[in-house]
């Protein structure tokens, strides 16, 4: 399957409430189309599509991202490390496209804060974003788009790919942006740039701001009560994580938005006891119903991974709560009908994704940016 490129049509539309994109009577986003490096499971492709870019290929080393890529998006996937893509291929891909997209979001493990204690540069993922900059050079995109963690904007690796793009005649819009500020009920701060050869770009407007935001209740308190360790009839992935049955006691313990500093002290671990654990709060929580929900990691599915606490039942939110969390609609599948569900594999997935809402906020960016160049 290695270096195999497939193609399938949606079988649904992937839809983001007021993010597609028809000004000026232009069809297909301005005439762009794109490719997504990293692609993952899709998010940043179904948010672009739903802009109205027509994104052509997305290119990712993870095989469990085939499925859930190809089966929710109208675009093919190669399964290939960036490292092992000629330019040939990305330049195949563009087609006679009017305007070219360079898209991706280059793994975020080596920058991210949850991950300073053991991440250094001999970490290979340090180079991809330097891959990135040779699609850049030798594909001649017209537009790019990267989104990550805001402390890679700290890293030299950073500053030579910006370096790269203006020194290749594009102006460079970046900026840290809470994923909450444009319709995603969750509270996830990235990095985002935007890079045109056509002139100065920038981020639309918060759409959702203060006193505006989408929050937990919102987005998941109409899915049906779950027990730890149960799955939905209705929707497999509607699917919470077993709890043993001291942090079942845990969890009956929990307030919403609370910590473990409130639990009687026989049923705090060891290591918060110690003076070196005692900061550490943002783990064994509920989230609340008012508020949008912390970020969602890789590891969401896990009560003692961070907030991760439904507000009200007694677990973890299911991997379907976290999806919609990170703005996927409802009916985005990652897995076949009847395939396993392997909660980790599809946590990862989930949590390493660009949210779609944010994808689409890009996308609009992009296609307004592009609109108002060609009326001059």
């Amino acid at each position: 399957m290695q270096s195999q490129m497939i193609s399938r049509q949606r079988k649904r539309s992937v839809e983001v409430t007021g993010s597609c994109c028809t000004h000026g009577g232009t069809s297909h986003g301005a005439g762009i189309q794109g490719v997504d490096l990293f692609c993952g499971a899709g998010g940043l492709t179904a948010g672009l599509e739903n802009a109205g870019i027509k994104v052509r290929l997305g290119i990712d080393v993870d095989p469990a991202c085939e499925y859930p890529y190809t089966e929710n998006n109208n675009a093919q996937f190669l399964l290939k490390s960036v490292e092992e893509v000629s330019s040939a291929q990305v330049r195949k891909a563009y087609g006679s496209a009017d305007f070219r997209l360079l898209a991706g979001c280059a793994p975020c493990q080596p920058f991210s804060t949850y991950s300073q204690a053991w991440s250094c540069q001999s970490d290979k993922r340090w180079n991809l974003l330097e891959h990135f900059s040779r699609f850049v050079l030798e594909t001649r995109p017209h537009l790019v788009t990267m989104e990550n963690v805001p402390p890679l904007a700290r890293e030299k690796v950073y500053a030579n790919f910006t370096t790269v793009l203006r020194n290749e005649g594009f102006e460079v819009f970046d900026d840290v942006v809470n994923c909450a500020d444009y319709g995603v009920p969750q509270e996830r701060r990235r990095l985002v740039l935007l890079a045109s050869r056509l002139g100065p770009i920038q981020m639309i407007s918060p759409t959702t701001p203060k006193g505006q935001r989408i929050v937990v209740r919102r987005a998941i308190g109409d899915l049906p009560p779950l027990e730890a360790g149960q799955a939905s009839k209705d929707d497999p992935l509607h699917k919470a994580s077993r709890l043993s049955r001291l942090n079942l006691a845990r969890i009956r313990a929990s307030k919403p938005d609370g910590t473990w500093h409130d639990w009687h002290k026989n049923l705090r671990a060891a290591c918060h006891q110690r003076k070196s654990g005692k900061t550490y709060s943002s783990v064994y929580g509920r989230m609340s119903w008012n508020h949008p929900s912390p970020t969602i990691t890789t590891q969401f599915y896990g009560f003692g991974n961070g907030r991760f606490g439904h507000p009200k039942q007694h677990r973890a939110i299911s991997i379907r709560e976290g999806a919609i969390l990170q703005s996927f609609p409802r009916e985005y599948k990652f897995v076949p009908e009847n395939g396993v569900i392997r909660i980790r594999t599809i946590g990862r997935l989930i949590g390493n994704a660009v949210p779609v809402k944010l994808g689409a906020v890009i996308g609009k960016s992009i296609v307004l940016h592009v609109e108002k160049w060609r009326n001059g």
